[in-house]
C-alpha cells in the first residue's frame, strides 16, 4: 500500500471528528489521483520558516490536526527538557482561520500544563519574537504564512532566545513531532493557564525601539518627508501609522488596504517584493505628490519601498534597501567596529561583503532564512550586532528582536529618506554613492513554480543535474567555483581542489564565474518552486556612467535568465 492510501486510512477514522472523516471520503471520491496524492502522500514538513501549506483537510494541509500534532510534539519536548513552569506566547496574523488556529494551539499548550500568553487580535511577527524574551517564554508560535497566497497558512516556531528554531533544537523538535501520533493530541484546554490581550508587550517593544533610535540621534520632530503607507491587509495597520505620527512624518494610508483581510482582496499577492502589491500606494503617492511608498507583508516582517524620482516611482529591491541601510547605520553607530559585525545570506548581494571590508567591520554570512542571522546574535555574544539583511526584503537592526522586523525597518528607511530630502539630495544619488564606493551590482530573483508530487520531483531533478553536470560557462564567462551546500563542498572547477563549507547542509548550489557573475539555485522551503538568484557586476565605478552601467547590467541579467531558465 502506498503512503497516500495509508494516510487516507488513518484520516478516515477516529480520533478525527465526523466532519473531517466525511470530507476525507469526499476527497477520495472526487479528486483525480494526482490531486489526491498531493494531499495525502505525506505529512507537512518543517521548512525554512516552520510549517507552511495550503489550508484544508489531510496530512499535507494546514488544519487543526496537522498543527495539533506539531504542537503536541513541542509540548512533549518541553516536558522532556524538564523546564519548570514553562510559558509560551502565541500570535496570529490577518490570514483566514488565524484566530481559530491560534486558539487550537493555545488550548493544546494549556492542556499540557503550559502557561500561554495569547493576543486577542492580530499582531506583527516581530512582537512575538520580542515577547518570547520579554516574558521569559520557552517558546513562541505565530500562525502565519508570511506573503504566500491566500489559501496558505502556517506555523512559525520561536525558541527561548526569541529566534526561530535552529540546530540542535530544530532536529530534536522535529523528532519529537514525528514520534507524536494524532491520538496523542490533547485538545482539553485549561483556560486558567491562558492569558489573553497581553498588549504591554507592544508598549515595551516601542520603548526599546525608541531608546535605540535616540542612540543614533533619530528624534521625534516634524519631518519634511511625505509617506504613503500600506499594510497590504496585514498586521502593521496600527503600529506603523502610530510610529510615523510619533516621529513627525506627514503620511497617508491606502484605506482600501488598511482592513485586515485574509483574502487580500485588492492584490494578486500580498508580497511587497512585487510591484503589483504597491500599485495602490504608488497611485495615491502620485495623486498627492508624496515622496515614498512603504508596504509590509501580512505578518509584518518584510517591507517594500517605492520612491519618487523625476515624477515617476522606482521600486527598490531587497539588496538595494539593505545596502543603503547598512551604509547609513555604519556611519551612525559609535562602537569599536573590530568587535562588531553585520550579517547577510549567501544568496544576497556580494556588495555587503565590500561594505564590511571598507568599513572595517566583520561580515558573517548564513544560509537563506533569517533564523540563521538571529542565531548569530546568540552565537557571538561578545560581539556587537549592528544589523543584518537578506535579499528577500528582510532587515533587522538592534538585538531586542531576533527575526526580521518590518516595523522598525520601515521607520528607519523613512528617516533615511527624510535626511536626504532635508539635504536636497535624492535617494537615487545615495544609491549611486553606494555603488561608486562598493561596486556596481545588479541582482534578480526568478522563480519557477512546479506543482504537486511530480513538480517536486522535477525540482529535485533540475538541481541534481546542475550538481552533477555544472555548466562550463554562464554568459561569456567561465564557471570557476561550484559551492554545493548539500554536500558541504566548495569545488574549483579549474584546479579540481575542494574545500569544506562551514555552514549547515542545505539543498543549495551556487555557481561563481571568473567575472564574479553568480547564479544560485535552491527549492523554496514553503512553496512548490525552484528559485534562481542571479548577480552581475561592473568593473566601472563612475557615477557619471550610472545609466549606461545599469542598462548593461540589466541586459546581462536578462540574457542569463534566457540562457539558464
Amino acid at each position: 500500500m502506498d503512503s497516500s492510501e495509508e494516510n487516507f486510512k488513518v484520516w478516515s477514522k477516529k480520533p478525527f471528528d465526523k466532519e473531517t472523516i466525511k470530507e476525507v471520503y469526499k476527497l477520495k471520491k472526487e479528486l483525480n489521483q494526482s490531486d489526491f496524492n498531493d494531499i495525502f502522500h505525506k505529512n507537512l514538513e518543517f521548512g525554512t520558516g516552520g510549517i507552511r501549506g495550503i489550508m484544508g483537510v489531510g496530512p499535507n494541509r494546514i488544519n487543526k490536526y496537522s498543527l495539533g500534532k506539531a504542537t503536541q510534539g513541542i509540548c512533549n519536548f518541553i516536558h522532556d527538557l524538564g523546564t519548570k513552569n514553562p510559558k509560551v506566547i502565541i500570535g496570529y496574523d490577518s490570514r483566514n482561520n488565524g484566530k481559530y488556529l491560534s486558539e487550537v494551539v493555545a488550548d493544546i499548550f494549556t492542556a499540557n500544563n503550559i502557561k500561554t500568553y495569547i493576543f486577542d487580535e492580530i499582531k506583527p511577527t516581530p512582537i512575538i519574537s520580542f515577547g518570547v524574551r520579554e516574558l521569559s517564554c520557552v517558546c513562541g508560535i505565530v500562525i502565519t504564512a508570511s506573503h504566500n497566497p491566500p489559501d496558505y497558512n502556517g506555523y512559525k516556531v520561536y525558541w527561548s532566545d526569541g529566534g526561530q528554531i535552529v540546530p540542535p533544537i530544530d532536529k530534536k523538535l522535529i523528532d519529537s513531532i514525528s514520534r507524536t501520533n494524532y491520538t496523542d493530541i490533547n485538545f482539553a484546554a485549561k483556560n486558567n493557564l491562558k492569558t489573553t490581550d497581553y498588549n504591554k508587550i507592544e508598549k515595551e517593544y516601542l520603548k526599546k525601539l525608541s531608546d535605540y533610535l535616540k542612540r543614533i540621534n533619530i528624534k521625534k520632530k516634524k519631518k519634511k518627508l511625505k509617506v504613503v503607507f500600506t499594510p497590504i491587509h496585514g498586521t502593521s495597520y496600527k503600529m506603523i501609522p502610530l510610529l510615523l505620527e510619533d516621529y513627525g512624518f506627514e503620511y497617508k494610508t491606502v484605506e482600501s488596504q488598511m482592513i485586515p483581510d485574509g483574502n487580500f482582496s485588492t492584490v494578486k499577492s500580498p508580497n511587497p517584493e512585487e510591484a503589483e502589491a504597491l500599485a495602490h500606494g504608488i497611485g495615491l503617492a502620485k495623486k498627492y505628490n508624496y515622496d515614498i511608498v512603504v508596504g509590509t507583508d501580512p505578518d509584518s516582517d518584510r517591507f517594500g519601498i517605492a520612491f519618487k524620482h523625476d515624477n515617476e516611482f522606482i521600486l527598490l529591491n531587497g539588496n538595494q534597501t539593505m545596502a543603503v541601510m547598512l551604509d547609513y547605520l555604519l556611519k551612525k553607530i559609535k562602537t569599536n567596529q573590530k568587535s562588531s559585525f553585520i550579517a547577510s545570506t549567501v544568496v544576497s548581494t556580494p556588495m555587503i561583503e565590500k561594505i564590511a571590508k571598507q568599513n572595517n567591520v566583520e561580515i558573517k554570512l548564513s544560509l537563506t532564512g533569517f533564523k540563521w542571522i538571529g542565531k548569530m546574535i546568540n552565537d557571538f555574544p561578545q560581539k556587537y550586532f549592528i544589523a543584518g539583511g537578506e535579499e528577500s526584503y528582510g532587515f533587522l537592526f538592534g538585538d531586542f528582536v531576533r527575526d526580521k522586523d518590518a516595523i522598525a525597518s520601515s521607520l528607519l528607511i523613512c528617516e533615511i529618506f527624510n535626511e536626504l530630502k532635508e539635504k536636497n539630495k535624492s535617494f537615487l544619488s545615495i544609491l549611486i554613492d553606494c555603488y561608486t564606493k562598493y561596486g556596481f551590482y545588479s541582482e534578480k530573483l526568478v522563480t519557477k513554480k512546479l506543482n504537486g508530487l511530480d513538480g517536486k520531483k522535477k525540482i529535485e531533478s533540475i538541481i541534481d543535474d546542475v550538481r552533477k553536470n555544472p555548466p562550463k560557462k554562464i554568459g561569456n564567462s567561465d564557471v570557476l567555483i561550484k559551492e554545493d551546500y548539500l554536500l558541504g563542498e566548495k569545488l574549483n572547477l579549474k584546479t579540481k581542489k575542494t574545500e569544506k563549507i562551514k555552514l549547515p547542509k542545505s539543498n543549495l548550489i551556487i555557481l561563481k564565474c571568473e567575472d564574479e557573475t553568480s547564479v544560485c539555485l535552491r527549492p523554496s522551503g514553503t512553496e512548490p518552486k525552484i528559485k534562481y538568484y542571479f548577480s552581475v557586476n561592473s568593473s566601472l565605478k563612475s557615477a557619471d556612467h550610472y545609466i549606461k552601467i545599469k542598462s548593461d547590467l540589466d541586459s546581462k541579467l536578462n540574457q542569463l535568465i534566457k540562457e539558464l531558465i
